[in-house]
């Protein structure tokens, strides 16, 4: 038996991680970008059958078909929100010219879309001067300011579930919205909703086509770029920090308001946070569970710091996966997690996350310095 393989076991029994000996810089990027493909694809599985069941609810409006487009939503949305690791270093997603801000883009202000309470006839969908094509609605979103967001995620969610006003569940669009005879303008939002779904579908497929292997595009000088590292923990750090820990948790901490909250038409943020921290652990430990089941498991960020400074590795490991169980202990709805005294149960289990998210990020920046990069960022 070898001498690596001696101390390979001995590490194991001991429950620490060792390097294994072709965990280079070169042969995490290359399984970085294995994952990030095959995250993407999934994404883009699901995000397809969202596609065929919200066709369904457009062919025929009922009951039924529109539990179905929300119940597709929400499961194609476990699966994006494992992507968003793969963000902040100007990759495919989010360059000047990447769509990240038409895909997920929030919060959203619901009146520039459809009508809500006290304002029946407000929105695009309301105003029949107002040109529902791709090309329209893409330069709709975000025009004269960041909430008012027309496309995406949050736009086709709104669409499903409208405002939520319960305070116990999401929102409760009916169906008759969508029934010509019954809902005003149910005709626009209709086609207003085949828009924005088909293109998500064809953002999301361009960014696997990005990633994808023996091919010119972006993945190709990813893994030959020498700063394929930083990029990486810039990716990871500033999810962890500046994006998941700040924006999407410690402003809703800060504000109480429903309206700071991620997914608040449907009451989906505990799994926002769930997804997201999910997917730093995922490029972390360099192991991903497909849809179909089957394990990527491959060079890793974990072992190839474990090579240079194995308490730091083992340390890192440690707070990544324990920000992954803090935030699967978030219960849903979210909105009522972060309202009351700092002292109540539900604000309290949203400020152990942040406080996980915070310590792993100053973790990821140790494990940089390890690397030679001195000023990892993790707050942009």
């Amino acid at each position: 038996m070898t001498a690596f393989r001696l101390t390979l076991i001995a590490a194991l029994l001991a429950g620490s991680v060792v390097a294994r000996a072709d965990t280079t810089p070169q042969a995490v990027a290359e399984h970085y970008a294995t994952v990030v493909h095959a995250s993407y694809a999934d994404a883009l599985g699901a995000t397809r059958t969202l596609q065929t069941a919200i066709d369904a609810l457009i062919a025929s409006p009922s009951d039924e078909t529109l539990a179905k487009a929300r119940e597709s939503w929400l499961a194609a949305r476990e699966w994006y929100g494992q992507t968003e690791a793969f963000r902040f270093y100007s990759g495919p997603i989010d360059s000047e010219e990447g769509p990240e801000g038409r895909i997920n883009a929030w919060p959203m202000d619901e009146a520039y879309v459809d009508y809500v309470k006290g304002k029946t006839r407000a929105g695009i969908i309301n105003n029949p001067k107002a040109k529902l094509s791709r090309e329209a609605l893409v330069s709709l979103n975000e025009k004269g300011g960041e909430e008012n967001v027309s496309t995406g995620w949050h736009a086709i969610e709104f669409l499903l579930w409208g405002q939520d006003l319960s305070k116990t569940g999401p929102g409760a669009r009916p169906v008759s919205d969508f029934i010509d005879g019954k809902g005003q303008n149910a005709d626009r939002r209709r086609t207003y909703l085949k828009i924005v779904t088909d293109l998500l579908v064809d953002d999301l497929n361009n960014l696997t086509q990005a990633w994808a292997p023996d091919a010119k595009n972006y993945r190709a000088d990813f893994v030959a770029d020498k700063e394929a590292m930083q990029k990486i923990l810039t990716g990871l750090g500033v999810l962890s920090r500046g994006e998941l820990a700040g924006e999407r948790m410690e402003v809703a901490l800060a504000s109480k308001s429903q309206e700071d909250e991620h997914s608040c038409f449907s009451d989906n943020t505990h799994r926002d946070v769930v997804a997201n921290a999910k997917g730093i652990q995922n490029i972390w430990e360099g192991s991903y569970t497909r849809a179909d089941g089957s394990v990527l498991k491959g060079a890793s960020l974990r072992e190839l710091i474990a090579g240079k400074d194995a308490k730091l590795a083992e340390k890192t490991s440690a707070d990544i996966a324990n920000s992954v169980k803090l935030a699967q202990e978030i219960q849903s709805p979210f909105d009522q997690e972060i309202v009351g005294k700092d002292s109540a149960p539900g604000r309290k289990r949203v400020r152990a996350v942040v406080d996980s998210l915070k310590k792993q990020a100053s973790d990821l920046v140790n494990t940089a310095k390890v690397l030679g990069i001195k000023n990892l960022n993790t707050k942009a």
